[in-house]
């Protein structure tokens, strides 16, 4: 124990002085804000002008499948999958938007099927496939675009805990599936884990994005510049469910649990379930935050980590990680397999210092804190921008989007008998 404490100030010693030092160094990454990185091993975020590369095009649905959601349940606005909401009304006053959907490349239904919150704020998908189901319905009935690719040139924001599978346990989503009628279509998710079922990688495929975390919240609790992190590592959060986990093995494949069993008495590691009222100020006085999965592999951590300039430690295997393509995730963060958390102490602490200055300098760019955050109104660079420059890059459309006449892929009568009730 005294050797871990003597470690651990020696490492805080060290990172706070690398802090102090970041000052100048941040302003030499603000400089070369605008390079244009095509590999994505640089340290800056690929940066490209989506606006005369694409165009748009918004389906006017009826506001029963989303504005008026809003307006019966404001909490819609606030939570992790308010992402959907924010893509709408982005699009609406983008430059990309077209009016004249013989021009589009890409359709957009904007149904906000997270909207449904129960008292305490979790949002309850069991009604999302039926919702979707019919929204795709309405316009293919009264538009000829979808009929003619059955959604291949079509894109849907699914910000699900695992994305159209449309479930927040793992296992009833696996057993779901994907919604049959958007197997052609984009997903634009949050949930990412590589070969996943519920995780789209053929046909359309999918653009894996960050949670929502509100952008105004988080700056109004900004701390000064240099401020010192004075805390190792960080972690507020469940480390078991016993209401959906009563075994305690399944919730988060035991990583969080092991995060608790080995480190709550490390003076190396801040860790609690409580989150206290300075949860964003503490993130800032720390080295490193913990953004183990829970149910599913993200969580709002990863986007606070970067906001707050502490290095993200994912512990999530296989995970997608939001904009992949454009962010220099392996720049930024530190990756543990889930296998490996008893031994997260080391790992973290045999990180050479100047390693950990380098990603402190990453992520004081802006550019890096803005690619995460979807601020209103939208700025260029930020998620929003993120999700329109994937679908720019997913152009020209390839063979086989258009359909021959009377040609059918997609089956409509498939899934779940709950699922194909009209909402």
């Amino acid at each position: 124990m005294k050797m871990r404490s003597v470690l651990a100030i020696a490492i805080l010693a060290t990172t706070t002085a690398a802090v102090l030092f970041l000052g100048s160094e941040a302003q030499e990454v603000k400089k070369d804000h605008h390079t244009y990185r095509i590999s994505g091993s640089a340290g800056d975020v690929l940066e490209d002008d989506p606006v005369g590369r694409l165009k748009v095009y918004v389906y006017d649905l009826p506001a029963k499948y989303n504005t008026k959601l809003v307006e019966d349940d404001p909490r819609c606005l606030t939570h992790m999958f308010a992402t959907e909401v924010f893509v709408h009304r982005s699009l609406l006053s983008s430059a990309v938007r077209t009016l004249d959907p013989e021009e589009a490349d890409w359709f957009y239904a904007p149904v906000y099927t997270t909207c449904d919150l129960t008292a305490s704020g979790h949002p309850m998908p069991f009604d999302s496939p039926r919702m979707m189901r019919a929204a795709i319905r309405l316009i293919s009935w009264r538009w000829p675009y979808w009929n003619r690719t059955e959604g291949a040139d079509h894109f849907f924001v699914t910000p699900h805990d695992f994305g159209a599978c449309f479930h927040f346990k793992e296992a009833k989503a696996v057993a779901r599936g994907i919604l049959p009628v958007l197997r052609r279509a984009t997903l634009v998710q949050t949930f990412g884990q590589s070969g996943h079922a519920c995780m789209k990688e053929e046909g359309g495929g999918s653009i894996t994005v960050p949670p929502y975390a509100p952008p105004g919240r988080m700056e109004a609790r900004l701390l000064p510049p240099g401020t010192p992190r004075s805390v190792f590592a960080y972690f507020r959060g469940l480390f078991y469910d016993a209401g959906n986990d009563p075994g305690g093995g399944y919730y988060a494949r035991g990583a969080r649990a092991a995060v608790w069993e080995n480190f709550r008495s490390s003076p190396l590691f801040d860790i609690s379930a409580e989150r206290p009222a300075t949860y964003y100020e503490d993130m800032q006085r720390a080295v490193f935050c913990l953004c183990p999965l829970g149910w599913a592999p993200w969580s709002p951590r990863l986007v606070e980590a970067v906001v707050f300039g502490c290095i993200p430690v994912v512990i999530a295997d296989g995970i997608v990680l939001p904009f992949a393509d454009a962010i220099p995730w392996a720049e930024i963060g530190v990756f543990v397999a889930e296998e490996d958390v008893p031994r997260l102490d080391t790992i973290l602490t045999s990180i050479p210092p100047e390693e950990v200055l380098r990603k402190q300098r990453f992520l004081a760019s802006p550019a890096v804190k803005r690619a995460v955050q979807f601020p209103q109104p939208s700025q260029p660079g930020d998620a929003f921008h993120q999700i329109l420059n994937g679908l720019a890059r997913k152009l020209p459309h390839g063979e086989g989007v258009f359909l021959s006449p009377g040609q059918t892929v997609l089956n409509w009568t498939d899934g779940p008998p709950g699922d194909l009730k009209p909402w």
